[in-house]
């Protein structure tokens, strides 16, 4: 336990405690179970080492961070560290990367764990985070009903603005957006220069990590890609090496033509996958893997089993990595449709590109589109790129990137 506390407590020290995402505030950190979900390197572990740092400052030891891909639990399990956290008068339990907990025997997992732990230690709280691949996960361990689940998106163009320390705003509602867009551009466009960092953020502001070393921001990405194909689907889902293969070719041809319009029968053709409920299950493993978004008419049925009516690449930063120069308006509608989807449910209108929440249709274009598609439809709005400033139902794009 000696080595764990000097592991955790040397990352502790050594992370920022400057910049906190979002999500920081949003998180009830006494709930007993609290499950932290995300794309690789969005910034949750980040996020715990912030929270466990903190909560030492108050009691200094109450707060562990473990990361359970470390070796140490090759030999140990979860709960009897939690035991003897716990008898050594430790509260909280940060544990990172659960989904690369190795399994100590058959029909006992980290959910099962978990589970156990939940049941057993009452004084303690975890705090869990892996891939935004667990809701696929099919535990031994039902935690559904203890756990409160987060989930952590790439970094916001708001968000983006403050860690770059260019300027601090706060968080805009999409009722701020489309009844009081104008006083609320004013307020930002008069601190900063806002196309010149927009255009940087659709490039490489989505993932934090572009700050560490931005020449080699997209090849890192590339790399992130193959790894949650090759390893983190796998690890939740048990399929074959010759499925990740297919999954890269299915993303491939995806990437080649977005906003995809499926045609499965074609696809599964090309892909030489015969059955398309086992095409749909690939598109989910993708969907659910934050590489690609499915948008369909409806928002309501299984997702599982209905066919997506348009595909999107997930972020602007992704679609760098399958072309030098991708297509503006499929930027502009990526860019909309990310950043819109964190608190809202976004759906395929009959006119339109985006229905939000089954009440508001937008249309997204450049400075110089009109009302065609969308006259006389109520509550209908134009999101445009290239201008500072809306009127009426015009509203700049760019203010979308403020909703979280």
């Amino acid at each position: 336990m000696q080595v764990l506390f000097e592991t955790s407590n040397k990352l502790i020290r050594n992370v920022s405690q400057e910049f906190k995402r979002f999500l920081y505030e949003r998180i009830d950190w006494q709930g007993r179970l609290t499950e932290i979900s995300g794309a690789r390197g969005v910034g949750k572990t980040t996020l715990m080492l912030q929270k466990a740092g903190s909560l030492n400052l108050i009691v200094p030891g109450q707060a562990i961070y473990l990361s359970l891909d470390d070796t140490y639990f090759y030999e140990h399990s979860i709960i009897e560290t939690a035991d003897e956290f716990s008898k050594i008068g430790g509260r909280y339990l940060f544990l990172d990367e659960v989904h690369r907990y190795p399994e100590k025997f058959h029909g006992h997992d980290w959910s099962a764990e978990l589970k156990n732990i939940y049941d057993k230690y009452p004084e303690l709280c975890v705090i869990y985070s892996g891939s935004s691949l667990l809701q696929l996960f099919k535990g031994l361990g039902d935690l559904s009903r203890r756990r409160i689940a987060h989930h952590l998106p790439g970094l916001s163009f708001r968000e983006f603005l403050e860690f770059n320390k260019i300027a601090q705003f706060p968080v805009l509602t999409i009722d701020q957006l489309r009844l009081n867009h104008l006083e609320a551009a004013g307020a930002i466009i008069d601190k900063v220069k806002i196309f010149q960092w927009f255009e940087t953020y659709l490039q490489f502001g989505y993932y934090p990590f572009f700050i560490e070393s931005p020449d080699h921001y997209i090849s890192r990405l590339k790399t992130i890609i193959s790894v949650i194909i090759e390893t983190d689907i796998p690890a939740v889902t048990d399929i074959p090496f010759d499925t990740s293969v297919k999954l890269k070719k299915l993303l491939a041809v995806i990437a080649g033509s977005v906003p995809f319009t499926p045609n499965l029968t074609k696809t599964g053709t090309d892909l030489h996958i015969t059955d398309q409920r086992t095409l749909l299950k690939y598109l989910n493993y993708l969907d659910k893997a934050e590489l690609i978004t499915l948008l369909t008419q409806e928002a309501k049925g299984n997702q599982l089993l209905r066919k997506p009516d348009k595909i999107y690449i997930n972020n602007t930063n992704l679609l760098n990595c399958f072309s030098v120069k991708p297509e503006v308006g499929t930027i502009r509608e990526t860019f909309f449709l990310n950043q819109t989807s964190v608190d809202n449910v976004l759906t395929l209108p009959s006119n339109g590109d985006f229905k939000l929440n089954e009440q508001w249709i937008f249309e997204v274009g450049g400075k110089n589109k009109t009302n065609n598609q969308i006259k006389g439809l109520e509550n209908s709005y134009l999101a445009l790129d290239s201008i500072e400033t809306g009127y009426g139902n015009v509203i700049p794009l760019w203010m979308f990137g403020f909703l979280y």
